[in-house]
């Protein structure tokens, strides 16, 4: 009978752990999937300080056309209106965290001007995420334009 309870008492917290695991899982998906749509309105509403905070130090861009991109040079386009973001929005997103690691896939619709001349269109993003110092940073981007039908 002990033998029993013992064992049930086992599954009981197997469960337990599980459960727990699982909705810490869900709750940080959340936060990064706030974090991506946060970074989206920070560059509509040319929130540079909010950009800073979630771009790490070492952070690189592999553009749509094959460039790479550091944090500094990303910014300085931004900052100089040279492109200028009219809307960004977010979905379909696949996140996937491995403790203090994260990869986030989502597609990107957005409007823009570079240099005058205004475009839309949808891009796939991947973005890989750490959490440092008890704060989630983006370290490194991934976009690949999704061809229009």
């Amino acid at each position: 009978m002990k033998r029993i309870a013992f064992a049930v008492g086992v599954v009981v917290f197997v469960f337990g752990v599980a459960i727990l695991a699982q909705t810490q899982s869900e709750s940080m998906e959340q936060e990064l999937m706030r974090l991506e749509n946060a970074w989206n309105d920070a560059l509509v509403k040319h929130d540079w300080a909010f950009l800073d905070q979630i771009l790490a130090d070492d952070y690189t861009s592999t553009e749509r056309d094959g460039n790479v991109s550091t944090k500094a040079l990303g910014m300085a386009n931004l900052k100089s209106g040279e492109t200028v973001i009219i809307s960004a929005v977010a979905d379909d997103f696949k996140v996937r965290v491995y403790g203090d690691a994260a990869v986030i896939n989502f597609r990107l619709t957005y409007k823009n001007q570079v240099q005058g001349k205004e475009s839309t269109g949808q891009d796939q993003i991947t973005d890989v995420w750490i959490k440092r110092g008890g704060r989630w940073q983006c370290v490194a981007s991934h976009s690949s334009q999704i061809a229009q039908k």
